[in-house]
């Protein structure tokens, strides 16, 4: 296995950052395989859906209904509603697996690579690139 992290920096807002164009950067000439994501933080998630199309903003006004920015959370340090942000990665897990053929993403043709970041406290984030060769 392959692997290495990369940094990101996601910001003060609720943000969809796509990694589609580094993943296949990674993956370039690699061959078959799988290309694993996996993100070491217990406030932010990997998805994969179209972007540019507004699908991603749909993402965080899907999960602002869901988990709203307030008072409500027992996890309470931080900014308000930061407990939410704990609880996202049940919903957007912290890891993606894609397959790989002859060193390109085996993607549909809207589909893209996201990092979700709802925690507005940490504007740093990791992600673990693996590939596993076939």
């Amino acid at each position: 296995m392959d692997s290495e992290t990369r940094t990101y920096r996601t910001g003060a807002e609720d943000t969809v950052l796509d990694l589609t164009r580094d993943c296949a950067d990674f993956v370039r000439d690699r061959g078959d395989g799988l290309l694993h994501l996996f993100v070491p933080h217990a406030t932010a998630g990997l998805a994969i859906l179209e972007t540019g199309s507004g699908s991603d903003d749909d993402l965080l006004a899907a999960l602002g209904d869901l988990l709203p920015a307030d008072d409500r959370w027992r996890h309470r340090h931080g900014t308000p509603g930061h407990g939410r942000s704990h609880v996202m990665p049940a919903l957007v897990p912290p890891y993606a697996s894609v397959p790989v053929l002859g060193g390109e993403l085996a993607l549909g043709t809207w589909q893209s690579i996201c990092l979700v970041d709802l925690n507005v406290d940490n504007h740093q984030r990791h992600v673990r690139f693996s590939f596993l060769a076939g």
